[in-house]
């Protein structure tokens, strides 16, 4: 077993904490949201997300550390999706703190994404890819921000086909044309911050 590997799920306390959370945050978020249908479209998502873990956890265990990053985001982008982006009461105040012209809770999220995710796409580089931990630091920003820039066109076509008309609610462009970009390089600088603090002698020669 990689150090870095968790124990199987029934002898892994931690993560067991980490599903029950997630479980009773969606559930709490679920209950009267704003816009439901934002957040139907905002957990879908989720459902992927939580699929893709679930389908490949027999093949590949995240360190508990990922998925403590991982429930994180979620539990960020659950309440983004309770209120909607633009509606969040935090990114309210964050915009009267900074005298911002729009709600940024959404670019707080994205900035999340990269800071949050970069580690687990480091990790699965090191122990899935074998790459060697500098280039890797290199690798899983490069990553994030190809990840990030597909979400961008995902949520695009997902808003034109499924509801037009939601769509702006559902990006949270809030009328900034350059929103998916602005995006994009938020993820991108998260994940350089998270790459600048890794050190992890277990894995890492010399």
């Amino acid at each position: 077993m990689s150090p870095l590997e968790p124990p199987p799920f029934r002898d892994n306390r931690l993560l067991q904490v980490v599903v029950v959370w997630l479980i009773l945050f969606w559930s709490v978020t679920a209950i009267e949201p704003f816009d439901r249908f934002d957040w139907f479209l905002e957990n879908l998502l989720v459902i992927v997300y939580g699929v893709l873990l679930v389908a490949t956890y027999g093949r590949f265990r995240f360190s508990n550390l990922s998925y403590g990053l991982f429930a994180v985001f979620m539990t960020l982008h659950l309440i983004g999706a309770h209120y909607t982006y633009t509606e969040t009461p935090f990114g309210f105040w964050l915009q009267a703190l900074g005298g911002f012209e729009r709600n940024h809770y959404d670019r707080l999220v994205h900035f999340a994404y990269g800071l949050l995710s970069a580690y687990p796409f480091w990790e699965v580089l090191i122990r899935v890819g074998g790459v060697r931990p500098a280039w890797a630091r290199f690798l899983a920003p490069a990553l994030i921000l190809a990840f990030s820039a597909f979400f961008e066109v995902i949520e695009a076509v997902v808003a034109m086909i499924v509801s037009p008309e939601a769509g702006d609610a559902y990006l949270g462009t809030q009328g900034d044309i350059w929103d998916a970009q602005h995006d994009m390089l938020l993820a991108l600088s998260g994940a350089v911050i998270a790459m600048a603090f890794i050190r992890n002698p277990r894995t890492e020669k010399g």
